[in-house]
């Protein structure tokens, strides 16, 4: 299913099952995905809501790159960390989206949310930049 160990290893472990790769699935996930990410960018929206936007069509297009890639998983940390392997993505970009899914989780489970407008900024950033290479991953499916 996968020519990469260390996605092999997380589905000898668990982290990772294995499911072909689905078009419409993955057609729906870039879809939502994009519109997220447009309507993350309305500056008329607070920035709780900006946040939950971008975080959301990053997570969608971390979750195509795996589907894309022959997995699945239901753990959301999991699908960021495995973007090294699925996608063109620095580990920079993988360490940005681990710290907004911890911030997410602050929002999400204590209600702590800090407002950092460059954070937003850099998350759209490189949502887009994952978004243009889960498009080209899309093409050869």
């Amino acid at each position: 299913m996968g020519n990469n160990e260390n996605l092999e290893n997380l589905l000898r472990s668990g982290g990772l099952k294995a499911e072909p790769p689905d078009r419409k699935e993955c057609e729906g996930l870039l879809r939502s995905a994009v519109d997220r990410l447009r309507d993350a960018q309305t500056s008329k929206l607070s920035f709780a809501s900006r946040f939950d936007l971008g975080y959301n069509a990053a997570h969608a297009l971390a979750l195509t790159a795996l589907r894309l890639s022959g997995y699945r998983s239901d753990k959301r940390y999991l699908v960021f960390q495995c973007l090294i392997h699925t996608a063109q993505v620095s580990r920079v970009e993988v360490r940005l989206f681990a710290l907004c899914h911890e911030r997410r989780n602050l929002a999400e489970y204590e209600g702590y949310m800090d407002e950092d407008e460059a954070l937003l900024s850099q998350l759209l950033k490189s949502a887009s930049l994952l978004l243009a290479e889960v498009r080209l991953r899309m093409e050869r499916l």
